[in-house]
């Protein structure tokens, strides 16, 4: 008999009933790591409206002499662009080998981007008409409401969307809850598509975003109404005792015991897990700073902070941290903390090497990123930068995509990935040009030389987009 039989003997003839778990502690935690890992993989792939997006038919299509911005930096002139199923397939120096019955279009004069993404838009949940009755992107009823989710108020029929796509190029956006509370829930990345349901919109594999804000705005809101936070010093104690809550929680959810699901509780969680992308509101330089040591004390990441309009100041640390910064050209002074803006932010990021990305967060400023990037990169070389226009485009491609966690599917021109693609009729850093075609996932979605391929909805209002403009 073996030794190991030997071992087991003395137990079974004294009739003891021993579990293997308590002769063999190793096989007690592997079967407990089991339980817990399937609880969690349980947890973490429950979602009730997942994606249903399929994207549109299209054909092969080739862009030939045409000057391309990749979206990663680099320029090629008098390239071509091969798009089949669904995908880029070919990105060319010159001349490529196209199949028989490809569309071929003649790019001459004009240039070609990776489909255009912003990364704070509340489309759909303040929804055109602006009215109170399409008001769905701020549940101002406590300081956290990490339980919402902006999808759940995202109005397909918005037509917003139409204008994005067809005077700007959008072909992908984060929607994002407003910036009242402190936790203001999730937000979901959708494709700019014409659909019925959000679900319709969702983009394929993104993974959700949290919405976070500090400074003036929930500390207004909440104060004004005699409860916390009143003070910053309010807003840090706030977060950090629901992050010591949320630490609880995913605990006790991880240990393979029973436990009560908490909406809330399961996105902060996300975030701890490192499967929700944080996005936080934030102006100055100093709050960014003791959100981010915030983000060490409790293990996770913030992804992006948004309007961040004094980065300038802390590039270091932002690169360090590998946090993006959202921010415009050159809004500035509509409230205290926005006072030290200044137009050379993005390049001043840019410069450091850290992430800049031009965001809107308005319903018409989504509508001509392009000229916003051209904007701040004008006012970057004003001060001496050597910034080129190919790197200026990843501020509204491929930097915006990375934020969203979609890099890998979006934002570059680069085989293999989704053919979301632009073609301007000249270039887009002009205040002149404008999309003339607009590819998502290859299938040609707007055409401003086709009349059917002018995105229309159900609100006629008259402007480009949306229809014949008489």
């Amino acid at each position: 008999m073996s030794k190991a039989k030997y071992m087991w003997a003395p137990l079974v003839l004294a009739g003891l009933s021993m579990s293997i778990a308590e002769v063999s502690p190793s096989y007690a935690k592997k079967k407990k790591d089991d339980k817990e890992e399937a609880q969690k993989s349980a947890f973490q792939k429950s979602d009730p409206f997942a994606s249903t997006y399929k994207a549109y038919p299209s054909r092969p299509t080739a862009v030939i002499n045409v000057t391309i911005f990749d979206g990663e930096g680099a320029k090629i002139d008098n390239g071509t662009i091969f798009m089949k199923d669904g995908f880029i397939t070919e990105v060319a120096d010159g001349d490529a080998s196209i199949p028989e019955g490809t569309l071929i279009i003649d790019g001459a004069g004009k240039y070609i981007t990776p489909g255009i993404i912003d990364v704070h838009s509340h489309l759909g949940v303040y929804a055109s008409p602006s009215v109170d009755a399409h008001s769905d992107g701020n549940e101002i009823t406590s300081p956290t409401t990490p339980d919402v989710y902006a999808e759940h108020g995202v109005w397909p029929q918005d037509p917003g969307f139409s204008r994005a796509l067809a005077n700007g190029g959008v072909t992908s956006m984060q929607i994002l809850p407003g910036s009242a509370n402190l936790i203001g829930g999730r937000s979901v990345t959708l494709k700019n598509v014409a659909a019925r349901t959000v679900q319709q919109m969702k983009f394929p594999g993104a993974p959700y975003g949290m919405k976070m804000a500090c400074g003036e705005n929930p500390k207004r809101v909440y104060g004004s109404r005699n409860q916390k936070p009143q003070t910053r010093m309010g807003s840090l104690a706030v977060n950090r005792q629901t992050w010591i809550k949320a630490q609880e929680y995913r605990d006790k959810r991880n240990s393979g015991e029973k436990f009560t699901r908490d909406l809330g509780m399961e996105t902060l969680a996300g975030v701890l897990d490192g499967e929700i992308l944080v996005h936080n509101h934030c102006y100055r330089a100093d709050e960014m700073v003791q959100i981010l040591d915030m983000a060490k004390e409790f293990d996770y990441k913030v992804t992006a902070f948004h309007h961040a309009v004094e980065s300038y100041k802390i590039a270091d640390y932002l690169k360090e941290a590998d946090a993006c910064s959202a921010v415009w050209a050159d809004w500035w002074g509509f409230k205290i903390e926005a006072y030290d803006a200044i137009p050379e932010n993005a390049a001043l990021i840019h410069n450091a090497g850290a992430c800049a990305i031009i965001h809107s967060d308005d319903d018409n400023q989504i509508q001509r990123l392009n000229q916003e990037a051209s904007k701040a990169l004008a006012d970057g070389r004003r001060m001496g930068l050597d910034i080129t226009e190919a790197q200026a485009m990843s501020w509204i491609t491929y930097n915006a995509a990375k934020s969203l966690g979609i890099e890998d599917k979006v934002g570059s021109l680069k085989s293999g990935k989704m053919a979301d693609v632009v073609l301007w009729n000249g270039n887009p850093f002009s205040v002149y040009s404008r999309p003339e075609k607009v590819w998502i996932d290859g299938a040609l979605l707007f055409d401003s030389n086709d009349p059917a391929r002018r995105p229309v909805s159900d609100f006629e209002l008259g402007q480009v987009g949306e229809g014949d403009v008489k």
